[in-house]
């Protein structure tokens, strides 16, 4: 485990944040439904931001620690040489679509 960092007790943790996240995860897997509902949700599974939620999940479930940059960085673009150009990229993704065109 890691050094003690938090000025804080488990409880008091637990106590101050609990509801808040337990109400994020109830979006997360409210927005999953909505994905799986659709006449085309196949489509939907494939696609990398639906992978990238499902693979940020598993990583949370399985990670002792580390848990945050573990999700930054499986949503994160890990090639090392920049783009050519950026023509053609509308907005951020918010998760790397795997090298897609």
């Amino acid at each position: 485990m890691s050094k003690s960092t938090c000025p804080m007790t488990a409880q008091q943790v637990l106590d101050a944040g609990f509801l808040e996240s337990r109400s994020r995860l109830l979006e997360v897997a409210a927005f999953l439904d909505r994905v799986d509902r659709t006449s085309n949700a196949e489509e939907g599974r494939r696609d990398f931001r639906y992978r990238a939620l499902t693979e940020a999940l598993r990583l949370l479930t399985t990670l002792q620690e580390g848990r945050a940059a573990a999700l930054l960085s499986c949503w994160s673009d890990p090639t090392q040489e920049p783009r050519a150009s950026a023509a053609g990229a509308k907005s951020a993704a918010g998760a790397w679509d795997g090298g897609t065109p």
